[in-house]
């Protein structure tokens, strides 16, 4: 049986520039140090990622708002405010979606991200809407690396017998929002 090629992309970071700290640096009127602090201590990137496994943000932010009563506002602004999080489409990786799909690549995307905020990013990014097929880990509730999320993949996309493409960046050394660059 001959192979046939398909490029899988990850989403934030790879194909829209996802920084929490867009929002938070206007929640913080410029203090760096407050800004940074705050999701190491109160949204931190393992809070962030029950929600992307599928915990519902009211369910997220009413257990830290219990354990940070005070910071209230600010951990109700990452759902309520989530679109400011979104810098926009990044242009390099946008470029490479439309050179593969003009060569009828099939292109899918996985990734990990919350199914309650996912529509947000559709409904402002057009690219968001060129994959053939999209599989976020809020609606599997399975994160990467577990394998169990890239056997279920390929079996969804019946995608045994192909060569990958696939498309990501790295968690930046552990720290809980992207690489600060923003």
């Amino acid at each position: 049986m001959a192979h046939r090629s398909l490029a899988i992309f990850d989403l934030g970071g790879v194909v829209i520039d996802w920084n929490p700290r867009y929002l938070y640096r206007k929640l913080f009127n410029g203090d760096e140090t407050a800004m940074e602090y705050f999701p190491s201590a109160v949204c931190t990137s393992s809070w962030n990622a029950h929600q992307d496994v599928g915990r519902s943000f009211a369910e997220g932010c009413d257990s830290l708002k219990r354990l940070h009563p005070g910071q209230a506002e600010l951990i109700d602004a990452w759902f309520q405010r989530y679109g400011e999080m979104l810098g926009g489409e990044i242009p390099g990786t946008v470029d490479i979606l439309e050179e593969l799909r003009s060569r009828s690549v099939p292109i899918y995307a996985l990734s990990n991200w919350s199914a309650e905020t996912f529509p947000i990013a559709v409904n402002r990014f057009e690219c968001l809407s060129c994959f053939n097929g999209v599989m976020l880990s809020g609606e599997v509730r399975l994160l990467k690396p577990d394998r169990s999320i890239f056997e279920l993949f390929l079996d969804t996309f019946e995608s045994s017998r192909v060569a990958l493409f696939k498309v990501t960046v790295a968690a930046p050394n552990g720290r809980s929002f992207p690489p600060n660059h923003a």
